[in-house]
Order: structure tokens, then sequence, then C-alpha cells
């Protein structure tokens, strides 16, 4: 999914499959999202998120997982706003600008699915 404004891409959101290798992990995607630092708190991540959702669920997945640095607060109050929950931390689980940070699990259920 691409978000655009005045013909220029200000986010995307795409997502895939969870684990390609396993088929016990079919219908798990993981979302990744992207919102350029201008344009954010629009409502471009809001929007970006939920029509994410509704396309991977018609497309058959009936979850989706998600990874976000625990320091980005702004990413966390969106997706928690975009009925995501969080599953748990991972300690020192991904590095930025040299330096190991947590990593928060989240995840979606789509549908009326358990």
């Amino acid at each position: 999914m691409v978000a655009e404004r005045e013909d220029e891409v200000v986010g995307w959101a795409g997502v895939g499959a969870y684990d390609p290798v396993h088929d016990y992990y079919a219908g798990v995607g993981e979302a990744t999202l992207y919102v350029d630092r201008n344009a954010r708190r629009g409502g471009t991540g809001r929007a970006l998120m939920n029509a994410l959702a509704g396309e991977a669920e018609r497309r058959g997945y009936h979850k989706l997982v998600g990874k976000i640095f625990t320091s980005n607060e702004p990413s966390i109050a969106l997706v928690k706003s975009c009925a995501w929950r969080e599953v748990g931390i991972h300690l020192r689980h991904g590095r930025l600008d040299g330096e190991w940070k947590d990593v928060m699990v989240v995840e979606r259920l789509l549908g009326d699915r358990p």
C-alpha cells in the first residue's frame, strides 16, 4: 500500500509471509510501515495500517505481526490505536545507530477468526 500527497509518496505499508518455509505459519503475515517524517501525525500511518489489515484479510491472512523499537512511542501508540496488541519484548534485538535496542512484538488478529 502506498500513500501519496501531491504526487509524492509519503508512506507505504506492506505484508509478507511470516515464515514462508513452514506451512504451519500459513496465514500469519509480518507487517511493515514507513511514513515520511514530514507526513507524520496527520493520519497517514493510521490509514495505511487499517487499509493493510483489510487487504491482508482479503488475501487470506488471519493475523499480522510486527516489531517496533520500544523507544518509538509514537509508533507504539499508533498500532495500539489500530487494534494491535503488545505480545512481548525482545531484549537487545536490533541495532540502531550502533546501539542495541529492545523491540516490542505486536499482533493484530484479522476478522472474527479465533
